[in-house]
Parts: C-alpha cells; sequence; structure tokens
C-alpha cells in the first residue's frame, strides 16, 4: 500500500539533500591554504588538486589560524623518506610555501562550465571531495596551483596579501603523547598543517583576472619534485660543518680548508663565503628593495637619521628573518626592541668585532627604541676556558675581558638611557625561568642537530643556546624594558648566529602570551662577514693579530698592517694593472672601504679606477690602501679618545638593571623612586609609595628652581582638572599673599579653591595642583638652594601642611 501523500511505487524513495558547505575561511586563511598545497605539489610531488585541502574551521576560536589536511597519494617521492627526515620535508615545505607567497603574483579567480573545464585543464583540478557542480569557480596562483574551490570561498588579490605564513607546532616535548599539529603521517598517508597567516584580516578581492593556459595548468600538476630539500635530497652542509668544527684536530676539517669548502656555523667561519647559498641552506630571505625603501620611510623620514646606513645601501646587512614584520609594527606605531651582544675572548676588540655594534647604534638611533646587550662571559668559559691545579679555573678572566669590551661597546654611542649591558654571570638570574622553559621545550636530538653536539662536549656547552635564547623574549627584563611580555625583539648578528634563533623561532610561542605580535619569534637582521687582512675568506679572527685591526692599535701598527698584509687583489705589474684593473671580490682594502668609507661617490670612484686600471686617483694598490689608512686612522683614534674617559665605575651603571626602572621598586631597606635613592627608615608608615613617588618627582623640580632662581612656579599633575577663570582667580590670591610666604597647599573642587600658606624659609614661590580630577590637594615645603646643594633635605619629612593633610584625610 502506497503511503499517504505519494504515488504508489514511489513511496519509498528518498530525496538526497545536497551536502551543505563547511564554513568559509577568511580570506588571507584560504589564500594560504592554496599556497600550502602548492607548495606540497613542488616538494613532495604531488597534484594540488587531488591532494585534497580540508580546512578545519579553528579560525573560529584561534584568530588568523587553520589546520589542512593534504593526502599523500600520488606523491613520487618514491621511495618517501624515512620518519626522522619528515622535519626536514616541513621545513621545506614552509620555505617554499612562503616563496610562493613572497613571489606576489596576481591571483585569478573565475567561473567555467564544468565541461568546459575539464576539457582544458583535465580531472587534476578536483580535490577528492568536490561535489563538481555544473558551474565551477576555478582559482590560479601563479607557479603554486590551478584548482577549484568552493563557491562560498573568497582569496585575496595577490598571493603576498596573506603576510608570512608559518607553520605551528611541528615537535612536541619529550615524553608527551600529545601529536604534532604539523606532521607527516607516512602511513596514513597524510599531511597535517596548523599555520598562521601574518596578515589574517587581509581584504577579500571579486572575480577578476584571466584563466591560464592548458600549458600553464599542465606545468602545475605534473606530479614533478621540484624542490631539492636539504638533508634528503642535498647534505645538509649546516649540520655537517657544525659536525667538524667540534671535532677537535679531525684530519678532514684541514682537508675541508684546504680545498676551500664553506664552514659556517656559530663557532667557526672558513671558506670561500657563498652568501646565495647561506641564505637557501639557512631558510632566511635577502633584504629586497621595496623593504630598504619601508626602512627608510620609518627612519629618515621621521627625521632621526638623514640617510639609510651605508651597510644596508652596499648590501652588507643582505639577509633578515621577519624584519618586514618589524616594520609592519612600526607602521602601526607599535614599538620593539634590539638584542644584540658579545662574546668577552679577548681585552682588545678588533674592527670585526665593532661592526654589529656600530650598526645597532644606528638602528637605536634611527627607530628611537631600547637595547639590551648580552656579554656572554659564561659561554667563552665554556669553550675556552681553562683550569690549572694549582691556580684553579680562568672564569675571572672572562669577567674582567667583559668589562674592558663594555667600554669599547659604549664608546660607539648608544642611548644611555634606553641601553642596558649585562654579563650572563651576574644576571643570569633574573632570565633563569625563561632558560629553563626554552630547556623544557628544546628536545637534545633538535640540540644536537642544530649545534653540533657530540659526546666530548661539556654539559655546559648543550644547555648554552638557551641563554643566549631568552634575551629575545622581552620578560626576561622586566626591570630595564618594563613589565611587558609583548614587546617584538629584533636581532641585528652575522650570518652565523643564526641557528641558535632558528632553534630559538621554533619553540617562541611557548614563552609569549598568545598575543604576542610575532607570536614570540624574534627577527633578524644578517650581515657579511668582515673579512680578514690576509684574504676575503672566512672572517676576521682575534687569535690572528696579522689578519686583525685591533682597537688598541696605534697608527703605525694599522699603517704597518695594511701595507704589509692587506691582501691585494691588483696585477703584478703596473702595466698588466692598467689593462685588466684589480679584481675587487678579492682585494681586502677595497673590501674593508666598503665598510668604513662612509661617502658613495668616493667608494664608486675608487672602484671604477681600481677596477679598471684606469685614473688618476686610485688607479693602484698603493693609492687604495693609502686611503684605508687614512680611514681607519681617524676612526680608531676617535674611538680611542671616547673609550678613554669611559671608567670601571661608569661600566657598572650601564650594566644596573635598576637604573632603568620607571617606577619605584623596593629592596630590603632601600627604595628607589623615579630614579632618586631614599632610605625606607626615613618614610613615616602613614606614607604611601605614590606619596613618596609624587613627592619625589615634586623634590626634582624644586631643584630646578632653585638652580635657576625662577621667583615662582605652578606645577600641575597630569590628571588635574582647572575650573573656570583659574589663571584670574589664582593670579587674585597670588596678589594677596604676604612677602614672605614660603609655600602654598591649592585646594579646589568644581565650584572654586583656596589657597593655604606656611611660613616663610627662603624667597622662592610655589603654588601646586596635584592628583584628583575633582578634589586636588598640593604640598610643597620651600627649600633653599643651599639645602638642595648639601642634600640635606628629608623628602618625607612631616611638616605642618603634610600634618594638615594626615589629618584631612583622616577625616
Amino acid at each position: 500500500m502506497a503511503s499517504e501523500g505519494y504515488p504508489e511505487g514511489e513511496a519509498k524513495a528518498k530525496v538526497k539533500k545536497p551536502r551543505p558547505l563547511p564554513p568559509p575561511p577568511p580570506p588571507s586563511l584560504a589564500t594560504a591554504s592554496l599556497l600550502v598545497r602548492g607548495a606540497a605539489a613542488r616538494v613532495l610531488g604531488l597534484q594540488p588538486g587531488p591532494c585534497g585541502g580540508e580546512l578545519q574551521p579553528i579560525w573560529v576560536s584561534e584568530p588568523g589560524c587553520s589546520k589542512l589536511t593534504m593526502s599523500l597519494e600520488g606523491s613520487t617521492r618514491s621511495p618517501f623518506p624515512k620518519d626522522e627526515l619528515h622535519s626536514a620535508l616541513l621545513t621545506a615545505l614552509e620555505a617554499e610555501t612562503n616563496r610562493l607567497a613572497a613571489e606576489g603574483g596576481a591571483i585569478a579567480v573565475w567561473e567555467m562550465d564544468r565541461p568546459e573545464a575539464e576539457a582544458k585543464y583535465g580531472e587534476a583540478i578536483y580535490e577528492p571531495k568536490s561535489q563538481r557542480p555544473e558551474k565551477l569557480r576555478l582559482a590560479h596562483l601563479p607557479g603554486a596551483a590551478l584548482l577549484e574551490i568552493p563557491n562560498n570561498w573568497t582569496l585575496c588579490s595577490a598571493m603576498g596579501d596573506c603576510g608570512k605564513i608559518e607553520f605551528l607546532q611541528k615537535e612536541v616535548e619529550a615524553g608527551s603523547k600529545k601529536k604534532p599539529d604539523t606532521m607527516i603521517m607516512a602511513k596514513k598517508k597524510q599531511v597535517i598543517v596548523k599555520f598562521s597567516v601574518q596578515n589574517p584580516d587581509a581584504a577579500a578581492a571579486d572575480m577578476q583576472g584571466d584563466a591560464p593556459s592548458e600549458e600553464v595548468a599542465k606545468t602545475l600538476s605534473d606530479n614533478t619534485v621540484r624542490v631539492a630539500v636539504v638533508g634528503v635530497d642535498v647534505p645538509d652542509a649546516a649540520k655537517e660543518a657544525a659536525k667538524a668544527s667540534t671535532a677537535a684536530a679531525a684530519p678532514t676539517e684541514t682537508e675541508e680548508q684546504e680545498a676551500g669548502e664553506m664552514v659556517v656555523d656559530p663557532w667557526s667561519v672558513k671558506g670561500k663565503i657563498d652568501y646565495e647559498k647561506l641564505v637557501r641552506d639557512f631558510g632566511s630571505t635577502k633584504i629586497s628593495p621595496e623593504l630598504l625603501e619601508r626602512i627608510r620611510k620609518l627612519t629618515v623620514g621621521t627625521g632621526r637619521v638623514s640617510d639609510l646606513h651605508c651597510w644596508l645601501r652596499r648590501n652588507i646587512f643582505f639577509s633578515h628573518r621577519e624584519l618586514d614584520a618589524i616594520c609592519a609594527l612600526q607602521e602601526k606605531g607599535m614599538p620593539f626592541y634590539l638584542y644584540t651582544g658579545r662574546g668577552p675572548s679577548s681585552a682588545a676588540m678588533h674592527l670585526g668585532h665593532l661592526l654589529p655594534f656600530m650598526f645597532t647604534q644606528w638602528l637605536q638611533k634611527a627607530f628611537n627604541v631600547p637595547l639590551v646587550i648580552q656579554m656572554t662571559d659564561d659561554e667563552k668559559f665554556l669553550w675556552k676556558g681553562e683550569y690549572d691545579p694549582e691556580k684553579g679555573d680562568n672564569l675571572g678572566l672572562y669577567r674582567r675581558y667583559t668589562v674592558e669590551n663594555a667600554k669599547d661597546i659604549i664608546a660607539c654611542g648608544f642611548d644611555k638611557s634606553k641601553t642596558f649591558i649585562f654579563s650572563d654571570c651576574e644576571y643570569v638570574g633574573h632570565m633563569y625561568p625563561n632558560i629553563v622553559r626554552t630547556w623544557k621545550a628544546i628536545t637534545y636530538n633538535t640540540a644536537k642537530s642544530a649545534f653540533g653536539f657530540q659526546g666530548d662536549s661539556n654539559i655546559g656547552q648543550s644547555a648554552f643556546p638557551a641563554i643566549q635564547a631568552v634575551p629575545s623574549f622581552s620578560s626576561s627584563f622586566r626591570v630595564p624594558l618594563g613589565d611587558n611580555e609583548r614587546l617584538p625583539c629584533l636581532i641585528p648578528c652575522a650570518i652565523d648566529q643564526d641557528p641558535y634563533f632558528r632553534v630559538t623561532r621554533d619553540i617562541a610561542h611557548k614563552l609569549v602570551p598568545k598575543d604576542h605580535p610575532l607570536k614570540g619569534k624574534p627577527s633578524l637582521i644578517h650581515c657579511k662577514f668582515f673579512p680578514p687582512l690576509t684574504g676575503a675568506d672566512g672572517k676576521m679572527a682575534a687569535s690572528d693579530t696579522n689578519t686583525a685591526i685591533f682597537l688598541t692599535d696605534t697608527p703605525e701598527e694599522i699603517e704597518k698592517k695594511i701595507k704589509q698584509y692587506a691582501f691585494s687583489g691588483g696585477r703584478q705589474t703596473a702595466k698588466e694593472q692598467k689593462e685588466r684593473g684589480a679584481d675587487l671580490d678579492v682585494d681586502v682594502s677595497y673590501q674593508w672601504l666598503k665598510f668604513f668609507l662612509d661617502d658613495d661617490v668616493e667608494l664608486r670612484k675608487i672602484e671604477e679606477q681600481y677596477g679598471s686600471g684606469k685614473g688618476e686617483e686610485y688607479w693602484n694598490t698603493g693609492q687604495v690602501k693609502n686611503k684605508l689608512i687614512e680611514v681607519l686612522k681617524v676612526l680608531v683614534k676617535r674611538h680611542q679618545e671616547i673609550r678613554a674617559k669611559i671608567t670601571d665605575e661608569e661600566v657598572a651603571e650601564w650594566q644596573h638593571p635598576k637604573r632603568k626602572a620607571r617606577r619605584a621598586h623596593d629592596t630590603a631597606s632601600n627604595t628607589t623612586v623615579d630614579g632618586a635613592f631614599c632610605p625606607l627608615s626615613r618614610i613615616p608608615r602613614f606614607c604611601t609609595k605614590g606619596m613618596v613617588g609624587c613627592f619625589m618627582s615634586h623634590r626634582r623640580i624644586w631643584q630646578k628652581v632653585a638652580d635657576e632662581d625662577l621667583p615662582a612656579v605652578v606645577v600641575l599633575e597630569d590628571d588635574v582638572r582647572l575650573v573656570n577663570g583659574f589663571k584670574n582667580r589664582l593670579g587674585e590670591l597670588m596678589s594677596n599673599l604676604p612677602e614672605d610666604w614660603e609655600a602654598g597647599g591649592v585646594i579646589t573642587n568644581m565650584d572654586g579653591f583656596s589657597l593655604h600658606c606656611t611660613k616663610p624659609a627662603c624667597k622662592h614661590r610655589f603654588a601646586c595642583l596635584v592628583r584628583s580630577s575633582l578634589v586636588s590637594t598640593g604640598l610643597v615645603r620651600q627649600i633653599s638652594a643651599a639645602e638642595c646643594a648639601d642634600g640635606n633635605v628629608n623628602p618625607v619629612k612631616e611638616p605642618s601642611y603634610m600634618k594638615w593633610l594626615r589629618r584631612r584625610e583622616m577625616g
């Protein structure tokens, strides 16, 4: 029998409801997911469509984040790399994703009838779960992917609009049963990537652009592995170099050096440096002309500096990690701080040691930001320290080096009010909570892989990377930088120090609040190495006095070293030099002038004349060396003159963390208020810290008045609200005061005010308004200039007017 309401024969038929579309992602996340799929195709040998792209809508609870699941079915990486190589694959996948984004190509989105699309592009445009509607919406990301997208998706107008794409939680803590959010599951043939975008609010674009050709589509979906992965397809040069550098007297190290093979790690730099290869191997990004222009607008555009630093103009600082993100924050008016450091290995620093500090000083001035400088006396002892059975160890030697090196650093011209220099041996207690968190977050396998630790490495060496990492978190400097855990960090350094901070960036999110603007990751700007005098390979070393110009060298020593040891790229004879010109790539004098000759016009003249052998002033090696000698004599002499005035006591001032305090900080028996010292024993019990702080701020004003012999002053607090006619009525009251009045307390309310006076003490006159918006009470104790000068003023003594205030506050 037929069911009611249905014709016979159709009673059991069910109408299949179409599967609802999942909630659409924001345009930035949708765009980023397609870039990840395109990168996966190039790294893993997949097709962007068939590999799938199921997105979990975690952006609802974690704005700016999503999780993408892709299939490894059809991967042409056969056999697929083993589990221990998956980390290298994910690193390459993240780097390739951001490389595609950085291309910044315009995204095309258009609609096309299904039969026409299939005839032109084939089945590779579909993901496995596609419903294949009659009208398809297609997207083309140049060089990345051509595929169908859901009809309710919108994308950005360009591939770079979503900003930096970061893969999240690629590792878990040792012993944890939790799986990483980003991982490769070879048995299930899946890749899961949790990612975030730098610009989550990037705008959506309407359908735009033209459909690509069949040839372009075929190239994007041909399953070809197009990215050689370091550690999988090609040897990991950085890891091999790190291992080689820690093997004492290893015979292969000598062979490598003789063959000129590049070795770059945090402890040694040898061979001919290929900076293009370093950028590829380390996964950093070259500084583009567009980024330089942004820096110019943020620095030169503010009037704080007259031009970009010559090392930026000349590509000496050439590579970075998220320097663009720092610029984006600055463009929004958000602050950051600088972090650099020095391993004090000798009492005398050389010019190569000075370079990062000279550039950091420019950055501090140009951006007007605070700076912390780490002196790693502990590191130098761990790697170079010695023990004598009779004398003990020489840790104290490196601590003395710290003081001497700090004088050279201070002489670079930093802003004392914004700079904190600290010794690890002295300050480590303040950083220890973050050090412990870093130890917990980094597995020993990761540390061994990144830094090349071997069985003969002491345990201090294994632990040290965390100590160098934690200054990149502002919570390590709660006093010098204030209690701001969200302050981003920029680190200027030579590129050989990058491995420390690659590991730091991977675990940074664990040490900062979730709303940290860069998720805790420090930004870096890398410089090229300063070549030794004896050749343009490697970098200058303090261990060989003939390769370096020291900051203690005399003018005669500078001249002698340049003339005798500076490797020349000039030709053997004058005739050959005039015919062929010098090889500027290996000529040390020219390379050094690129660092120290600020005049671009003069440098260009040297380059043209010396490089061609033509001209009058600089056509030969002797003339170029003489120019370098002239420049270095002036630079070193000026530095020596400034340094000579810096005492051990001044170094101690730069190293005192409480000097940077912005508010009161108590110790066991004392307090500092607004930078002034006050014994707790002299503060009456009824005085709160706020009262003392307010009063001592006024004390500074009294000192200024006494010093400048001002006749009268009105002091206003920042939250006072003046009544109508304040100026006129105050003038009336002042005119009625006796000639010998000392000070006044002005009581105001919404209706008016009156002035209470105390007996005279000296000729200076004050009227003071403080604190509340509605009821303001002014307190001033007048003092003489003599009292200020001899330090006999007790700022918290309870004079008659303070007693009056006390009675008033007690009701």
